[in-house]
């Protein structure tokens, strides 16, 4: 089964995981909709609508998956991530029509006229955490002739966007009632300060403090008012806290799919923690002409760099990795064990989302058999 459309060289003779050109992108398809299933299971079960982030994957295949497996529909950190997404479910001949979020504020006109040009393609959503980008949105939703859903987005300790605290939520609500083309829909509270919290008590402890900060602006536009339908956010590594706090009716978690080390090493065997390592970045040994260590040919390029380095999957308490240039890494031998020149080894990438947007597409695998591709449609849609 082959699902991409971008041409790759002699891809029909390639059959096996080994025969793959490294460094690659490759994506255990059985472990993957594994974790699909499990998050889906768990959201149902806590009767929360599951939202997953595109961010994770950029992959209309994946979403696709998501979306067959019960997701309510999509979360989206750019509106030219929802386009592109949107365009290829279009082209594969998706017919349900998706509900997305656009997780981020946006600014200006054109952002607010490309927001309502998408809004005819799929039931969009957006957030807003200023009165001024409230009438940005309802002067392009007014020439558009449509209505938009629109969210409040709340400060719940990232410091990274949001209103901060009840007063600035009220304006911005307030604002909202005063255009007949906006609807106002909830509230989004976003902690991805929380996700990754080394140990679960600590991270409960976090979480609570974050959603009481959540609940108290709940409290005060639905006093003044207001029904907060939406109340989304969350992620990975406060699935199950979320679920259990149950202020959240919508959970925007995205790298369950993959996991990857940084989740790795916060969360060990935790709840949150038990998800397959889907994703893997293979790459070859090219040199092995020193005693401690060889050269593969996965280096900076192949995957983010923003945290620790990966980790060498099947030998992560034996050998490290460490990064040896742009096109290069340095696995360290082990006693036990020394690699050869030719090894095929696989590395659990530092940080999943960002090591995605690094490659055109994703070796789909089962077992050590290739099944075919998934397109990043996304890649590079950061707009």
């Amino acid at each position: 089964m082959s699902v991409a459309s971008r041409p790759i060289h002699h891809f029909d003779e390639i059959q096996s995981l080994h025969e793959i050109p490294t460094p690659a992108l490759v994506c255990d398809l059985g472990m993957m909709l594994s974790n699909i299933a499990r998050m889906s299971t768990l959201a149902g079960a806590a009767g929360v609508s599951l939202r997953p982030h595109v961010k994770s994957h950029k992959s209309a295949f994946i979403a696709r998956r998501q979306l067959d497996a019960g997701a309510i529909g999509l979360s989206c950190a750019k509106v030219s991530e929802a386009e592109a997404v949107i365009a290829r479910l279009d082209l594969d001949g998706y017919a349900k029509r998706v509900s997305v979020l656009i997780t981020s504020p946006v600014v200006g006109a054109v952002s607010a006229e490309r927001i309502c040009e998408l809004a005819a393609r799929c039931d969009l959503s957006v957030v807003v955490d200023d009165p001024t980008g409230v009438d940005e949105l309802a002067a392009a939703a007014d020439s558009s002739g449509v209505v938009l859903s629109v969210l409040c987005d709340v400060d719940v300790g990232l410091a990274r966007t949001g209103v901060v605290g009840a007063p600035g939520a009220l304006r911005v609500v307030e604002r909202i009632g005063e255009h007949s083309s906006l609807d106002f829909a909830g509230v989004q509270g976003y902690g991805g300060h929380l996700q990754h919290i080394k140990g679960r008590a600590a991270r409960i402890e976090a979480t609570r403090t974050a959603t009481e900060l959540l609940g108290e602006v709940i409290d005060a536009i639905e006093s003044s008012g207001h029904p907060v339908r939406v109340r989304t956010g969350g992620g990975t590594g406060t699935s199950g806290i979320d679920f259990e706090l149950g202020v959240l009716n919508e959970l925007q978690a995205g790298s369950y799919i993959f996991m990857d080390r940084e989740y790795r090493d916060a969360l060990g065997s935790d709840l949150e923690g038990r998800f397959e390592h889907s994703l893997k970045i293979a790459t070859t040994v090219i040199s092995a002409n020193q005693r401690d260590f060889v050269t593969v040919d996965a280096g900076i390029k192949a995957m983010a760099t923003d945290v620790d380095s990966p980790l060498v999957f099947g030998h992560e308490n034996s050998v490290s990795y460490e990064f040896f240039g742009d096109e290069h890494g340095l696995v360290t031998n082990s006693p036990d064990h020394h690699f050869c020149r030719g090894d095929r080894l696989e590395l659990i990438p530092p940080h999943c989302d960002p090591t995605v947007d690094r490659y055109d597409f994703i070796w789909l695998v089962q077992g050590d058999v290739v099944i075919g591709v998934a397109d990043v449609v996304a890649r590079g849609c950061s707009q």
